[in-house]
């Protein structure tokens, strides 16, 4: 039996349709849901991606529905790989949910089949890694069927695989009546209003290792913001294409032309860029090793930029004083070495400070994440975002796949037909054996 459509003035943030669209009494979820989680000698060590799907899975256990869960963890290349089971992440659910929250021992199969079968309205289940087979990364129709046939319903709650066309958040969602998440709504929703209306002035600070991977999102945030703020490997890229010397330190010099494309496409728009000032340079990448700060006009030809110096700081404090809405993606200097995050420490509580006075601030990225939560702010921030590569293409103005499968607010229940796609795995398994001549 198909959902029953409940009445709604509801206008989706996504313009897709939601679970507030949904009747979930009696129905068998498949709930996509995005638990790549950290680990550490077998437990999680930052459970907010987990956090962040609670309100979901609260609201259609509460409708009446029974759920079954279904995410990856890693890359585990199309194979079983023991430190990248979810029964951790499961472990935090049931903590967070204070009830019962069992997994499988594989992600298909004739015991998850037993197991999907038996759950009543209230319970829920969560399927082992589906990166544990290939078909899941291939959108392999044989794959996507056999997870379809675990729900009555699918809805997409994991905004951090939404820029993947895999079969757990494309393939399904073409076999079932489909549906947004509430954390996907909300992720949407943030990210919306700031391309779309912002409280300006508007800055965007961009740290983090790489220029490579955020071209296309720099490029589209010139177009949007009134101040650009560049740190980490990714203000060294820049301070090379502005005719400045880096040492040792990285950067990409494949990138340094798309950095002065850059550059010029602010200075036509009016957008201001900050550039480091002075630095904190050490001999080695290193815990312990000796640094100092020095000027970025002199950095030394052997030495390592690690984070922004003192003046860098302040430059970034009096850039942000008038500021309305802010877009932080990426750490400063590298971070994961406390001598070298005081920058991305002193900006985690820069912003809170922003937050607090009435400033929209939107934070991706673990490492800046890490420093909000290290110092108890997560929570002051208007949004943390759960998606890296996600939320980078949709800054972008890239469709994101997960997200455009899904049917329309208000849009007939209409899916394509099950085809039954036996797995070649399961195929020749049951295949007589051939007899010897």
């Amino acid at each position: 039996m198909g959902p029953r459509r409940i009445a709604t003035s509801f206008e989706s943030a996504t313009g897709k349709r939601t679970i507030r669209e949904l009747d979930a009494r009696g129905q068998r979820v498949l709930l996509r849901v995005d638990f790549n989680v950290p680990l550490s000698d077998g437990k999680v060590v930052d459970d907010s991606r987990i956090r962040a799907a609670i309100p979901t899975i609260k609201a259609l256990l509460e409708d009446g529905a029974s759920i079954v869960l279904a995410s990856h963890l890693g890359r585990p290349d199309g194979k079983v790989v023991d430190g990248l089971r979810l029964r951790p992440a499961a472990e935090r659910l049931a903590h967070h949910l204070k009830m019962m929250v069992p997994t499988t021992g594989d992600a298909l199969g004739v015991g998850t089949d037993d197991a999907v079968n038996r759950l009543r309205p209230g319970e829920l289940l969560l399927l082992e890694n589906v990166r544990f087979h290939a078909g899941e990364e291939k959108n392999d129709p044989a794959f996507a069927a056999r997870l379809a046939s675990y729900g009555d319903v699918f809805v997409n709650d994991a905004f951090g695989t939404a820029h993947r066309a895999h079969a757990s958040t494309v393939g399904v969602a073409g076999l079932l009546p489909s549906y947004v998440g509430l954390l996907m709504e909300s992720e949407v929703e943030a990210l919306s209003n700031l391309l779309d209306k912002p409280a300006r002035p508007f800055a965007a600070i961009v740290g983090g290792g790489k220029v490579s991977g955020k071209v296309a999102v720099l490029e589209a945030l010139i177009k949007k913001v009134d101040l650009l703020i560049l740190g980490g490997g990714v203000a060294n890229t820049f301070l090379v294409a502005s005719g400045r010397s880096v040492g040792k330190s990285l950067y990409e010099s494949k990138m340094v032309e798309h950095a002065r494309r850059i550059l010029k496409l602010a200075a036509e728009r009016g957008v201001k860029v900050l550039l480091p000032v002075d630095g904190v340079v050490a001999k080695e990448v290193t815990r312990g090793t000796e640094f100092k700060v020095v000027s970025t006009e002199k950095l030394p030809a052997s030495w390592h930029m690690v984070d922004l110096g003192p003046d860098s700081i302040n430059a970034v404090r009096d850039a942000l004083g008038p500021v309305k809405t802010i877009l932080w993606n990426g750490p400063l200097g590298v971070f994961e070495i406390p001598a070298f995050g005081t920058a991305t420490r002193e900006l985690a509580k820069l912003a809170a400070e922003k937050a607090e006075s009435g400033a929209t601030v939107v934070v991706g990225g673990g490492d800046s994440i890490a420093a909000l939560q290290q110092l108890n702010l997560a929570g002051k921030m208007t949004h943390l975002s759960t998606g890296g590569g996600a939320s980078l293409e949709f800054l972008e103005g890239r469709e994101l796949p997960g997200l455009a499968v899904v049917p329309t607010s208000g849009s007939p229940y209409e899916t394509l037909p099950i085809v039954w796609h036996e797995p070649e795995a399961e195929k020749k398994a049951k295949a007589p054996a051939k007899k010897s001549s």
